[in-house]
C-alpha cells in the first residue's frame, strides 16, 4: 500500500511539473528561434527521456539485469508511439493533419536506429564487436548525432521559408529569454527528480507479479519511466503546440536509441544486445510497425476522422496491444 502511495505521489508531481515544462518548452521555442518541432525533438525529449538513462545505467553499471535495461528502451519506444493515439483523441482533427511533414525526417531516423538495433539482436552472440561494445554501439552514436544535425538544419530553412511566406505571429514577446530559460530549468528538475523514482517503485510492484525481466522491462517499467513524455505531450497539445507534442515523443524515441547504446557502453561484460532473450525483438518489430503507420498518416493526409481516433493512431494502439500479448507469450 505505501508503495502505491508513493507511486501516486511521485505521478502527481510529474503531472503537475510537466506541464509548466510544456508551457516553458513552447515559450522556448519562439524566443530561440528554433521552432517547437526541433525544441520537441532535442530539447524536451532529452529532458523526458531521463529516467530511461538513469534505469538502464543503473540496470548495467550496478546491476548485472541487461534485460531490464534493454527492455526499458524498447518497450518506452512502444509507448511513447502509443501516446500519438491519446494525442489523436484530444481533437477533432487527425493529430496527422495538424502535425507538420517534416516528422516524416525524424520517422525516417527512427526506423534506421530500429533496424540497426534488430539486426545486432538477431545476430546475438555473432555481432562483431569493438572493446567489449557491439559494432552496433558505435553505428547508433554517429547516426543519432547525424539526425539531430540533419533535422536541425531542415526545421531552420523551414523556418526561414515560412517567415518569407507569412507574418511572424509571436504569443511570448512579454517573456524574457532568461526568464523562459530558468522557468524551464526548474520545471525540468521537478520532472527528472520526480521520474528519477518511478523505476524503483515500479520494479517493487513488479516483483510482486513474478514475471520475467525482459516482459517487466518492456512493459512495466517502460510506461512508468515515460510518464513524463505523457504529461509533457499532452500538456502540449492543449496549448495548440501540436508539432511540440510530436516532436517531443519522436525525438524520445531516437534519444532512447542514444541510451542503448550508452547502456553498451557501461555494460562491460560485452555487447548488450547479444546478452539478453531473443524475445526483444518483438518490441523491435512492434515499433518499427508503429512508426511506419504514423509515417504513411503524415504522408496521406486525411483531414477528418469518423471515430474518437484516426486510422492509423488506432492502428497503432492495436499494434502495441497485440506486442505486449505477444511478449508475455515469449517472455
Amino acid at each position: 500500500m505505501t508503495t502505491w502511495l508513493a507511486f501516486l505521489a511521485v505521478a502527481l508531481v510529474i503531472v503537475v511539473a510537466g506541464a509548466r515544462l510544456a508551457h516553458d518548452g513552447d515559450v522556448l521555442g519562439e524566443k530561440s528561434g528554433m521552432g517547437r518541432s526541433w525544441t520537441g525533438l532535442v530539447l524536451l525529449a532529452a529532458t523526458t527521456s531521463l529516467p530511461e538513462l538513469f534505469t538502464g545505467l543503473g540496470a548495467t553499471v550496478l546491476a548485472d539485469h541487461p534485460d531490464i535495461a534493454v527492455g526499458d528502451v524498447l518497450g518506452s519506444c512502444m509507448f511513447n508511439l502509443l501516446i500519438l493515439s491519446m494525442l489523436d483523441a484530444l481533437q477533432p482533427e487527425p493529430l496527422s493533419a495538424r502535425a507538420h511533414q517534416g516528422h516524416v525526417l525524424s520517422i525516417g531516423f527512427g526506423l534506421l536506429l530500429l533496424g540497426v538495433v534488430g539486426l545486432a539482436l538477431q545476430a546475438g552472440a555473432r555481432t562483431p564487436v569493438v572493446g567489449w561494445v557491439g559494432i552496433a554501439t558505435p553505428v547508433l552514436f554517429v547516426l543519432y548525432l547525424v539526425a539531430m544535425r540533419t533535422t536541425f538544419r531542415y526545421e531552420q530553412q523551414r523556418l526561414a521559408r515560412e517567415r518569407d511566406a507569412v507574418a511572424d505571429v509571436r504569443q511570448y514577446d512579454a517573456v524574457p529569454l532568461r526568464t523562459a530559460v530558468m522557468r524551464y530549468v526548474v520545471a525540468a528538475s521537478f520532472v527528472v527528480g520526480a521520474a528519477l523514482l518511478l523505476p524503483g517503485l515500479g520494479a517493487d510492484l513488479a516483483r510482486q507479479t513474478g514475471l520475467g525481466e525482459a516482459f517487466v522491462g518492456n512493459l512495466f517499467i517502460a510506461c512508468t519511466t515515460s510518464l513524463p513524455e505523457v504529461v509533457v505531450s499532452i500538456a502540449a497539445v492543449r496549448l495548440g503546440a501540436v508539432d511540440l507534442a510530436v516532436g517531443n515523443v519522436l525525438g524520445s524515441n531516437l534519444f532512447n536509441m542514444f541510451i542503448l547504446a550508452i547502456d553498451d557502453a557501461a555494460y562491460v561484460r560485452g555487447p548488450l544486445l547479444a546478452a539478453v532473450q531473443p524475445g526483444h525483438m518483438v518490441a523491435v518489430v512492434a515499433a518499427v510497425t508503429m512508426q511506419a503507420l504514423f509515417l504513411v498518416a503524415l504522408t496521406y493526409r486525411v483531414l477528418t476522422k469518423r471515430f474518437v481516433v484516426s486510422w492509423d493512431t488506432a492502428g497503432i494502439a492495436v499494434v502495441y496491444v497485440a506486442a505486449v500479448a505477444l511478449m508475455y507469450v515469449v517472455r
